[in-house]
């Protein structure tokens, strides 16, 4: 029987290749997208062409108040599509960008990072718990600005600080469930994070690349497949860790 995995925020970037690098691994695919339904779908189409089966979901991360009705919708179509009641895996992938120095940040800005990146990884996960089959996994990611610094990514830095220290809490206490939980912490990586600026942007790009033992800044497909090849059972011992994925940022 197939896994099926929940990722989130796959409708483009990381989410969007760790969705075909778990398709082209023989897993199956939940993917929740915010706004953007026509690039989910263009996600699912990819999928089901890879002989894969797919399903996208609207979900917003930072409102914690519509996750009871989309909790019922998972139940749905996992009964529709897979004549099941549970799922196996959750990436809790789906975020955002917003920086700022310390004395410029505004509370608007904290708090949305603060929901999405934290808040609603937290209760999400709460409220999938029920539907996660034992033996399970879950993947959070960080960032691997949560170990090197740059100036004006203080509260982004700080919110995945507290997934690295929520992973492995989970791990714990999901550990009777055979639920292993880890954290992968992905370096500069040219996505449409934060407007695209370590793509579009010539000196954020030297920075970071000048920062990484290998010489450039990361693209989408250097962190996707590694995380679903985390989700493999050949990895199933690996728990409660903080993997960086980076080439060598900051050493």
């Amino acid at each position: 029987m197939s896994k099926i995995t929940i990722v989130t925020g796959a409708s483009r970037g990381i989410g969007r290749n760790t969705a075909l690098g778990i398709a082209r691994n023989g897993g199956d695919v939940v993917l929740t997208y915010r706004s953007s339904r026509v690039e989910a779908m263009a996600v699912v189409a990819e999928i089901r062409a890879l002989g894969r089966q797919a399903v996208a979901l609207q979900l917003d991360v930072g409102n914690v108040s519509t996750f009871p009705a989309f909790v019922e919708q998972l139940r749905a179509v996992l009964s529709e599509t897979w004549r099941r009641e549970s799922f196996d895996h959750l990436v809790n992938n789906a975020g955002h960008g917003d920086m700022a120095l310390i004395a410029e940040m505004d509370e608007d800005s904290f708090d949305k990072l603060v929901n999405v990146h934290f808040k609603g990884v937290f209760f999400l996960t709460q409220k999938l718990l029920p539907l996660i089959g034992d033996g399970g996994r879950i993947v959070n990611i960080s960032s691997g600005l949560t170990r090197v610094s740059a100036e004006g990514w203080s509260a982004y830095a700080a919110v995945k600080g507290a997934i690295e220290v929520l992973t492995v809490y989970m791990a714990k206490e999901l550990g009777s469930r055979r639920i292993a939980v880890n954290t992968v912490a992905p370096g500069a990586i040219e996505t449409d994070f934060l407007g695209g600026a370590v793509r579009d942007t010539p000196e954020y790009n030297r920075f970071f690349a000048g920062m990484t033992a290998l010489g450039r800044v990361g693209v989408a497909d250097d962190i996707g497949p590694m995380i679903a090849g985390l989700l493999g059972e050949d990895n199933r011992w690996i728990n409660a860790q903080r993997i960086e994925v980076s080439g060598g940022q900051g050493i």
